[in-house]
């Protein structure tokens, strides 16, 4: 099963300020290994991530590949791979197609796995934005009470993601426990 992944906030601590360099990139307690576990149990694993830190000058390119790749790094490091990485490097105010909740970055990850849909595919987030993503494009929706979590779960409605189509677990450990358990792993 294809598992897409929401970054900051999910898989790395974030506390609403910009994460510029590697070296301020930390991961979540538990969270790469968890990513390892999925991998290990014959998931592939893609992240989805809106960066417009890039287009307000926070940080550019090279320093988002070093993130990826110190990510990358603590994942193989478990025995785990990430298959694919998805950004946006725009800014709120250029409305392109490709930042969540717009559906770009998901269709990016669909086309480089040559699918036809992400029906099947979970989308795992922390703001609506990541859930309104998943959603539209046929994802099941889960939402980690990590990052910003807790807010999003406070302020979730029926509106457009019916509340009982949103799966809630604490952290991505605890999700990676239940799905695995429920496939029997």
């Amino acid at each position: 099963m294809l598992i897409i992944l929401d970054r900051d906030g999910v898989i790395n601590e974030y506390d609403g300020n910009y994460i510029c360099s590697a070296d301020e990139w930390i991961p979540i307690p538990g969270s790469i290994e968890a990513i390892a576990r999925l991998s290990n149990a014959g998931h592939c694993i893609a992240i989805a991530t809106n960066q417009s830190g890039i287009a307000r000058g926070y940080y550019d390119i090279d320093e988002l590949d070093a993130m990826h790749h110190k990510l990358e790094q603590l994942v193989e490091a478990q025995g785990g791979c990430i298959e694919f990485i998805a950004y946006c490097p725009h800014h709120p105010d250029e409305h392109c197609n490709c930042r969540k909740p717009r559906t770009g970055l998901l269709d990016q990850i669909r086309d480089h796995f040559h699918l036809d849909s992400l029906q099947g595919a979970m989308m795992v987030g922390d703001s609506r934005k990541d859930l309104e993503a998943g959603y539209t494009t046929g994802c099941r929706p889960v939402l980690v009470r990590t990052g910003n979590g807790l807010d999003t779960e406070r302020h979730l409605d029926a509106r457009p993601i019916p509340d009982a189509e949103v799966a809630i677990y604490d952290n991505l450990s605890k999700f990676t426990d239940a799905l695995l358990s429920a496939e029997g792993w």
